[in-house]
């Protein structure tokens, strides 16, 4: 999965006032932080948000969305490095005060082995005393509000299907993307399907690894930062510092 059909539909179906929201839990984590690696950044709209508190690198697995930041960066006359890159593969990249992984992007790493060496890449490319912060999809998300779950799209001559059915794995989902594109040649519509596979695990198990990995003063809150982890949290943040 590397979003290629949805890089085009990915920044309308967005609430851009989540960027905000994001941006302003970071700052109250890291408020003297000056660098800042933003990790499967999209299409770049937190990257760019974050660019007026810290000096930002942005990074992502898909080029499509990689394009995209940059022509928004370039709009909104903010000079961003945005570079290809596996979460997982961080070896090219210097160290920052701040390494973020928003938007439930975690939850794409394939077992608890990707996740160790995601939290490994992080930490030897933080400063002493630097910031992880991500988010993750909660168990409540994960096991009662994404099976069944279905969203349809239309923008011009393109429309979109979304339908979530329960994975493999414990805490798992898959999301079956449908594209359909006005094609004149052939006097209709092109289909396109990817199949995005999330993967979520108890708080406990986010916290083991990050301890074991070397991380210590690790905080869990839910609402992007504004309130502890309740049952039906939808999204937990995590914050751990090196």
């Amino acid at each position: 999965m590397i979003y290629n059909s949805f890089a085009r539909v990915y920044s309308e179906l967005m609430d851009d006032s989540l960027y905000a929201r994001w941006a302003d839990y970071v700052q109250k984590q890291a408020p003297e932080a000056k660098s800042l690696l933003d990790v499967a950044c999209g299409t770049g709209d937190l990257t760019i948000e974050l660019a007026g508190n810290y000096q930002v690198t942005g990074t992502d697995l898909s080029e499509e969305m990689l394009k995209i930041a940059e022509e928004k960066a370039t709009t909104n006359n903010v000079d961003i490095p945005f570079i290809q890159s596996n979460m997982m593969d961080l070896y090219d990249f210097k160290k920052y005060d701040v390494i973020t992984c928003f938007d439930d992007s975690i939850c794409y790493l394939n077992g608890e082995e990707e996740l160790e060496v995601a939290f490994n890449q992080t930490f030897e490319h933080l400063n002493e005393g630097g910031f992880y912060l991500f988010d993750a999809h909660s168990l409540y998300q994960m096991d009662e509000v994404f099976p069944g779950y279905m969203f349809n799209h239309k923008s011009g001559d393109s429309a979109f299907m979304w339908s979530s059915f329960e994975g493999e794995y414990p805490h798992s989902i898959e999301h079956e993307l449908t594209f359909f594109d006005w094609n004149e040649k052939i006097g209709g519509y092109s289909v396109n399907t990817e199949i995005h596979h999330e993967r979520t695990y108890p708080i406990e198990t986010f916290v083991d690894i990050l301890k074991e990995t070397g991380f210590k003063n690790i905080s869990i809150s839910a609402d992007f930062g504004k309130s502890d982890v309740l049952k039906d949290s939808n999204r937990w943040f995590f914050s751990a510092q090196k």
